[in-house]
Formats: structure tokens, sequence, C-alpha cells
């Protein structure tokens, strides 16, 4: 009876230690590696960095062709820009350029 009694007073706490614990290392397994743990978030910043870098790469092109394209429109057009449009849309060379014939 006596041994009865010392082991119910120690196995009883260290069996609910026991299943106090499965549950908290549960939790904490699926804080760090689940759909919303800690590894995603890392990798949804990863992916906010990358795609920020590239919006500012479309930002700065978007910009340079609205400025090309104001020159196109504006009362007083550029020339330069009008006469290098209109080079390559008809195929045509002036006579001071050098042409570099590349593969095909």
């Amino acid at each position: 009876m006596v041994i009865r009694r010392r082991a119910r007073r120690f196995l009883i706490p260290l069996v609910l230690y026991g299943i106090s614990a499965a549950v908290a290392a549960y939790f904490v397994h699926h804080a760090h590696s689940g759909a919303r743990g800690i590894e995603a978030q890392q990798k949804y910043e990863a992916q906010v960095a990358e795609l920020s870098a590239e919006f500012e790469g479309l930002r700065t092109q978007r910009s340079d062709w609205e400025r090309r394209i104001a020159l196109l429109r504006s009362d007083q057009i550029d020339r330069d820009l009008l006469e290098e449009r209109a080079r390559v849309m008809l195929g045509r060379v002036h006579k001071n350029d050098l042409v570099i014939i590349t593969g095909p």
C-alpha cells in the first residue's frame, strides 16, 4: 500500500507535466514552422522586399516613359527623339551613322 501511494504521488504529477509539455511543444512547433509561423513570416518578408525592388524599377521605367511621351506630345516636339523614333520605325539610317551588323 505504501509503495502504491508513493508511486501515485510521483507518477500522477509526472504524467500531467509530461502531457502539458507535449501540448506546449505542439503549439511551439506550429508557431515556428506552421502556415502562419515564424518561417512563413520570414518568407513573406523576403518576398515583399523582392517585390518592392521590382516595383521601384518599374516606377523608374514608367517615369522615363512618361518623360519621353511628354517630349513627343508637347507644343515643341523634341526633334532628336522624333528623328530617332522615325528611323527605328522606318528602318532607315542617317548617312553619318555607323551601322554594326550582328548575327541573325
